[in-house]
This record gives structure tokens, C-alpha cells and sequence, in this order.
């Protein structure tokens, strides 16, 4: 990232939409979420080096299967507790349920690759035994 991105200290929708690589519409979406909170200048949105640290941890819990309440949960335990204590306690439970939750899709996977390679299997031996 460049310097001067670092030093900048608002952005517009544009530069968070290209910086992320999003439509200013999923911005828009996360702001009437209540996730993202900017200042106006007329009709103008002035985001702020906060707001572009949440749209990251947004998009972050997005990757990881964290659902916008469950992120707007821990925006709200962190900016009522500065400590940040219960929100990483509340953060190793969210990230428990999610392991468990992916380890039971990859069990499910398996079992459909299983299932899959035998039908394959199948439909190859009756070929073959039609020739």
C-alpha cells in the first residue's frame, strides 16, 4: 500500500470501492447495516480511517463465513469495551462455531466424493461391459 494511502485520513466511496475491490452499492449496503458509519458533506460520504478498518474486517468475516450480524456484534462489544476482553471471548466462540461448522461441510464433501467416484465406477464398469 502506499504511503500516502496510510497517511490519508478520509476516503470516498470511490477509494474504498477500488481499494477493496467492491461496488460503492455493498458499501452503501454495509452503511444501512449500521456497520460503516461516515460523515456527510452534502450528499457527499466522508469515510474515516475507521470506517476503512471495519469495511476490512467486514470483508475479512465475510471470507471466513461470519455472518454482518455476527460482525455488527463484535463492533458492538468492542466500542463498549475498549479492553476488548469480551470480544475476544465472544470472537473464540464465533471462530469454535465456525470450525466445527466447516469440519462438518468437509465431512459432507467427502461423503458426496465418495459417492460421486462409486457412481462414476459404475457407470464406467456397465461401459465396459457393454462393449
Amino acid at each position: 500500500m502506499a504511503e500516502t494511502q496510510l497517511s490519508q485520513t478520509t476516503y470516498s466511496i470511490s477509494d474504498l470501492s477500488k481499494e477493496f475491490d467492491i461496488t460503492t452499492r455493498s458499501i452503501r449496503f454495509y452503511e444501512d447495516q449500521g456497520l460503516l458509519k461516515p460523515k456527510r458533506r452534502g450528499q457527499t460520504r466522508i469515510y474515516s480511517l475507521k470506517d476503512r478498518v471495519r469495511l476490512k474486517l467486514i470483508l475479512r468475516g465475510k471470507r471466513l463465513g461470519f455472518s454482518l450480524a455476527e460482525t455488527r456484534r463484535l463492533f458492538e462489544l468492542y466500542d463498549a469495551d475498549k479492553n476488548s476482553s469480551s470480544q475476544l471471548h465472544t470472537m473464540l466462540e464465533l471462530v469454535e462455531e465456525k470450525k466445527v461448522s466447516l469440519q462438518q461441510q468437509m465431512d459432507d464433501i467427502k461423503v458426496v466424493l465418495m459417492e460421486l467416484n462409486s457412481a462414476e465406477q459404475q457407470c464406467r464398469d456397465a461401459l465396459a461391459n457393454n462393449t
